[in-house]
């Protein structure tokens, strides 16, 4: 080890601290009111702490060793492009997350996510700025829309599409029903034709050879495009028609759930027919609010938070229980049926995602459960009394109050 007598002097001031009759309040420490925990007095990264007070100081309740269900995309490797960026948390940034991956991506003005397919749907959400999205399904039937902040769309496996920043650029969260999903590793047109004969490309086309002497030698994958046109420009009369369902939805239109302690929005395939295989909630939690304790019954929830500050503690039963703290730009997970709750810890509206792999959003209410319960039964069970079981609803509130 390189002597560094700065770090030495530094060990040495917390040393000192430690004889104070108060923590430093600047210093995070591993000391619980109860006395438990002690200083650490070696190399840490204490802007980390500070990030995840819950983590670094668990709650007396916190057991076992359940894996970890945070990652944040600040954290994950950004592919930077002429005409955007793109980064992803998948499986592989995030193990136990096998459902669903995330892909976060940016388009500047005319910014192209070229033309391409997956194997995978694709399930996406307008976070910041306008786009137009294109696609065209198994049936020749097309779709073009322009995208604005809280909009949706969903492209079916197989269905290939572009989506291309307007005015002022956009940045928009992408979700995949599959863990181990690579946004690098999808189907692209470019790639295609880079891998394909130009003799082959000259019959299927019926043009001559030249016509693909500029095409790219790889994949474009994210290309600065020219500014398209109004969308009346640019629409394509289809003798087939367009497509049945809409492809977008726009959440931020739909009339929210509204509880004491913020707001929810849910969207699935009841009121967007065309996502048939990812679910969603779009979750407010007012400042001294909370998510209720509660499960999923059909699948494992992925996160996504937008914006403020809060924490989730998550039960896997065996006496087993976890804290994690949460900002905007992280990935939440959840396996399947683990009762949870999520607190807001700031003093702004705390908005999330929750998704699943699923046709149908479903929950269970703790309080509900118990509500709809035989009071009898519940009162042995827990050794509670009357103060309890009159408090309790037979109305789900998703979001309630904590303080």
């Amino acid at each position: 080890m390189v002597y560094d007598p700065q770090y030495f002097q530094h060990l040495q001031n917390l040393q000192n601290l430690r004889n104070q009759p108060t923590p430093n309040t600047h210093i995070p420490q591993p000391i619980r009111n109860d006395g438990t925990g002690w200083w650490d007095l070696g190399p840490r990264d204490v802007m980390r702490d500070l990030e995840n007070p819950d983590m670094f100081v668990p709650p007396p309740t916190d057991a076992g060793t359940m894996p970890n269900m945070k990652f944040s995309f600040s954290d994950a490797h950004m592919q930077l492009n002429r005409g955007g960026w793109s980064r992803e948390v998948t499986a592989r940034e995030l193990p136990i997350a096998t459902t669903l991956a995330g892909v976060n991506m940016a388009l500047t003005p005319g910014g192209v996510r070229e033309m391409h397919w997956h194997q995978q749907a694709e399930w996406a959400i307008m976070l910041v700025g306008r786009a137009r999205v294109t696609a065209v399904d198994q049936n020749g039937k097309n779709y073009i829309a322009d995208i604005s902040v809280g909009d949706l769309w969903f492209f079916p496996p197989g269905v290939p599409h572009s989506i291309q920043g307007l005015e002022g650029g956009c940045e928009f969260l992408l979700v995949f029903d599959d863990g181990n999903f690579s946004d690098l590793n999808t189907l692209s047109i470019s790639d295609w034709f880079a891998h394909t004969p130009v003799d082959v490309l000259s019959a299927n086309f019926g043009v001559p050879m030249n016509a693909f002497s500029h095409i790219p030698k790889e994949q474009v994958y994210i290309f600065q495009g020219s500014m398209p046109g109004s969308i009346e420009s640019q629409q394509v009369t289809d003798p087939q028609g367009t497509v049945p369902n809409p492809l977008t939805y726009r959440l931020l239109a739909q009339k929210p759930i509204v509880t004491p302690g913020g707001t929810v929005r849910i969207v699935d395939s009841t009121n967007f027919p065309a996502a048939t295989s990812i679910a969603a909630a779009l979750v407010e939690i007012k400042p001294g609010g909370m998510r209720e304790m509660h499960w999923h019954p059909n699948n494992d929830e992925w996160q996504y938070y937008i914006s403020g500050t809060g924490r989730m503690t998550v039960f896997g039963g065996e006496g087993t229980a976890r804290t994690f703290d949460y900002r905007a730009g992280d990935v939440g997970y959840v396996p399947f049926a683990f009762g949870h709750y999520i607190q807001n810890t700031g003093n702004t509206s705390l908005w999330f995602l929750e998704m699943f792999k699923s046709c149908r959003f479903e929950d269970v209410s703790l309080n509900q459960w118990m509500a709809l319960t035989p009071k009898q039964l519940v009162q042995e069970n827990l050794r509670v009394g009357p103060e309890l079981m009159n408090a309790l609803r037979k109305e789900k509130w998703p979001v309630v109050k904590y303080c």
